[in-house]
């Protein structure tokens, strides 16, 4: 067996073989090592992103919540300043229109104030003209010479 030559290249190929294997295997090795590495910094990595994701999503979400908070304030705001200015409007409007009634009261007093002035110079005008034509149809001349006499005589009281 030691003289046959297939014995020699059998042990040849098996001692090739066992010196090329053990280092192809740590070559291997070192390649599946690296690519374990690699695939647990990808899969760290991805966990370290889904943490910053949900941290990132709950700050998004504390903030939605306090910007609807913030909206609803707003908005109770707005209903009370428009109530507000509804109010103010309304007694802006009533004082407005009781001036106008007051105005219109007032010049409803000053027609009537002058109505009756008129009413009254008619008055005294229809009076003066019924005592002249009594006067007139019912004094002699004797009579009308007395009173304007006493008229002159008055006088000088009446102008000071």
């Amino acid at each position: 067996m030691f003289h046959e030559p297939e014995f020699w290249v059998a042990v040849g190929f098996i001692a090739l073989v066992a010196i090329v294997a053990r280092p192809a295997a740590r070559s291997f090795a070192a390649m599946l090592d690296a690519r374990t590495q690699r695939i647990s910094h990808s899969l760290d990595e991805a966990a370290r992103l889904r943490d910053e994701a949900q941290r990132l999503l709950a700050d998004y979400q504390r903030k939605q919540r306090d910007a609807a908070g913030e909206i609803d304030a707003m908005v109770a705001q707005a209903r009370a300043e428009a109530d507000r200015l509804a109010k103010e409007g309304a007694e802006r409007l009533a004082a407005l229109l009781k001036r106008r009634e007051q105005l219109a009261l007032d010049r409803i007093a000053q027609a009537e104030a002058e109505a009756m002035q008129q009413v009254r110079n008619v008055s005294v005008d229809i009076a003066i003209a019924a005592a002249r034509r009594l006067i007139a149809e019912r004094m002699d001349e004797a009579g009308r010479a007395r009173l304007v006499e006493r008229a002159i005589a008055e006088l000088p009281a009446k102008l000071h």
